[in-house]
């Protein structure tokens, strides 16, 4: 997408709730407390320094699954802390990006045209953290992390059973743009073959010297979700769009029709990635 959640840097720094991340910070402050623990003992037990501790009770840090688990057994909490995840995995995206994170988890059918930049859900974690360091103003490390890990979390869309249909149409300029620098920009491609040689996942690559081309309106990811409902997203600067109306979603899903016939086919273009990391 543009240089939004989904792709890029732009917005992506978490917009979290506040409220009920330092609602949830005080519970667990509270529950620690009542196990009478310090949160230097408490981190000693989970694995995590004081300083994280105290930030996720200050509301300040999105704590990641596997810590809210921890604590919750280490505090005995007895499910209370580790019931609230769904709510605070919520508040690791922006706020914009946050209902279509939950349709893209759900879908059935995932379908996107990229343009600009590798879509969140393909990159891997050092292009992502590339992706995140561009960003302007700058974020600071502790929002890069949480952005990162975010994206990771997304992944497991491509090992969900039953499996979705996912299909990318990629220009060829982003595969070449080696944002991150030659390591990770290698990482990122190799990647992209192991994805696209998945029996659910097709990848295709839209040359640039093509001279006809239906996606100059920009990018968008086509959602069917398992109630049937077919939906259209659109990203940019921070600013989304979320299509349900049949009227508005068709011509993004002919459009994307067209792109797929315009695009070299999924096999020629796993060759063409795999000569494209012979040249590196």
């Amino acid at each position: 997408m543009g240089s939004g959640a989904d792709s890029g840097a732009g917005g992506a720094e978490p917009e979290a709730d506040g409220d009920f991340l330092r609602g949830f910070g005080r519970q667990m402050k509270l529950m620690r407390e009542v196990a009478g623990l310090t949160q230097a003992q408490l981190g000693d037990r989970v694995g995590y320094g004081e300083a994280q501790i105290a930030a996720v009770e200050q509301g300040r840090r999105i704590p990641k699954p596997d810590l809210i688990e921890v604590v919750d057994r280490a505090v005995g909490a007895r499910g209370v802390l580790a019931a609230m995840k769904p709510e605070v995995a919520k508040a690791r995206y922006p706020s914009f990006f946050r209902r279509y994170a939950e349709l893209e988890a759900e879908a059935v059918e995932l379908h996107a045209y990229i343009s600009h930049v590798i879509k969140g859900l393909l990159q891997t974690e050092e292009y992502a953290r590339a992706v995140f360091r561009m960003w302007r103003p700058l974020l600071d490390e502790e929002a890069i992390e949480q952005g990162v890990a975010a994206r990771l979390e997304r992944q497991k869309l491509f090992s969900r059973r039953p499996a979705p249909l996912l299909s990318f149409v990629i220009e060829e300029h982003v595969l070449r743009r080696p944002l991150g620098g030659r390591e990770v920009w290698r990482g990122q491609l190799e990647q992209l073959l192991i994805y696209g040689h998945q029996r659910n996942v097709e990848m295709q690559v839209m040359p640039t010297e093509r001279e006809e081309h239906a996606g100059l309106a920009g990018p968008f990811t086509l959602i069917h979700s398992k109630d049937q409902r077919r939906m259209a997203y659109m990203e940019v600067q921070g600013m989304s769009t979320l299509l349900a109306d049949p009227k508005k979603v068709s011509p993004r899903e002919a459009t994307y029709g067209v792109l797929r016939a315009q695009a070299l086919t999924p096999r020629e273009s796993l060759v063409f990635i795999e000569k494209l990391l012979g040249e590196l």
